[in-house]
């Protein structure tokens, strides 16, 4: 018998008011920004400058000049580092100015703060420390999808007017897409919201497996795979503080366990890298990572048409959603229904973190 229970929304929304989690990876920019320019973003409140040095490496500092401060992110990359736009003087990625023009003597305090950064499977993770300098605790996150041979790849930043766990509550609870995405990935809204549902996790993780069998393919998935009827349907979620994986795909009907790891057909391999700039705006880095059918061995295109149709419907709901939060105040609440129970879980890590960090 599913429990409903009314939760203060201030208390839904506390983390999302309140420190982050510090202590963390968090995604910065896919490799792939990164070309012969800075980029200024800012992550957790926090004013960034990424660039990328001509022998290939990354830096992440602080943007501001120490000198007069203006934005690093107005000057250029040079061999040795970033040269601030203003009156030239360059730092290299640890933060160190090491050269004023014309001055030959480089005051100690000339630098800026910096950050660790890490490059792995075309993303690049920032760690955010809860003591400035801190050095990592833990490697930055694999995606091994993005170098699999069996698939190809790609995939977009998108910027949201509404705190980031928001966009945790979306992807962490998928009955939504029977209702919003009616043009693209949805289906028969009553069979997504009575699939079969199974939440779990462990430490700072969740899990949920939900699975479809017997239904018809949306319009997403016959754009981009033969299927000859009825499908049997499947989605995975994997949860981590600081991202979500998504194994979403169908088979033909009845031709393969659900349950087989190593199943066949169309198979949508989806990377949520989910950082706050402020606490109330976020920033969404995803890729989508499909397979191809032999018969539409160029589909790759026509996926990612299809996400990011999908991703603008969600948008659109997530940021009205913010807006309807911040009109109503205090005097909202929120119920809680079956669907909730990964967001929930998902949610009581991420304030089990934060208070850690206090």
């Amino acid at each position: 018998m599913n429990t409903v229970t009314q939760v203060p929304l201030s208390e839904l929304a506390s983390s999302a008011r309140s420190a982050f989690v510090l202590d963390q990876w968090y995604v910065a920019a896919f490799a792939w920004e990164l070309q012969d320019k800075p980029m200024a973003r800012t992550l957790l409140n926090q004013s960034v400058v990424l660039f990328r040095t001509p022998d290939g490496a990354v830096g992440a500092l602080e943007d501001r000049c120490c000198h007069r401060s203006l934005p690093l992110s107005c000057g250029t990359v040079e061999g040795g580092g970033l040269r601030c736009g203003y009156h030239g003087m360059l730092y290299a990625p640890g933060g160190s100015c090491i050269e004023i023009p014309g001055q030959e003597r480089i005051p100690a305090k000339a630098r800026v703060k910096s950050y660790v950064v890490a490059e792995k499977n075309h993303i690049v993770w920032i760690w955010m420390p809860k003591e400035e300098g801190a050095a990592p605790s833990k490697p930055a996150p694999d995606y091994a999808w993005h170098d699999d041979a069996r698939y190809r790849f790609g995939g977009g930043v998108y910027h949201y007017d509404a705190p980031y766990q928001l966009i945790h509550d979306n992807l962490l609870d998928l009955s939504h897409v029977g209702y919003v995405h009616q043009k693209t990935i949805g289906g028969n809204p009553r069979v997504h919201m009575t699939a079969g549902m199974e939440v779990g996790g462990e430490g700072d993780t969740v899990r949920i497996v939900r699975l479809l069998p017997d239904t018809l393919p949306p319009p997403a998935y016959t754009a981009v795979w033969p299927f000859k009827g009825g499908i049997d349907r499947w989605q995975e979620i994997e949860f981590e503080p600081n991202h979500i994986r998504i194994w979403a795909g169908a088979t033909d009907k009845d031709s393969e366990p659900l349950d087989d790891p190593q199943r066949g057909g169309l198979h949508l391999r989806g990377f949520h890298g989910l950082t706050p700039e402020t606490e109330t705006t976020s920033h969404y880095f995803w890729t989508m990572s499909a397979n191809s059918h032999p018969e539409m061995p160029d589909n790759l295109d026509k996926v990612l048409q299809q996400i990011r149709s999908t991703f603008d419907e969600d948008r659109v709901v997530i940021e009205a959603q913010y807006a309807n939060m911040r009109r109503f105040g205090e005097a909202a609440s929120w119920v809680d229904i079956h669907v909730d129970a990964g967001g929930i879980r998902a949610r009581r890590i991420i304030e089990r973190l934060r208070k850690q960090g206090e």
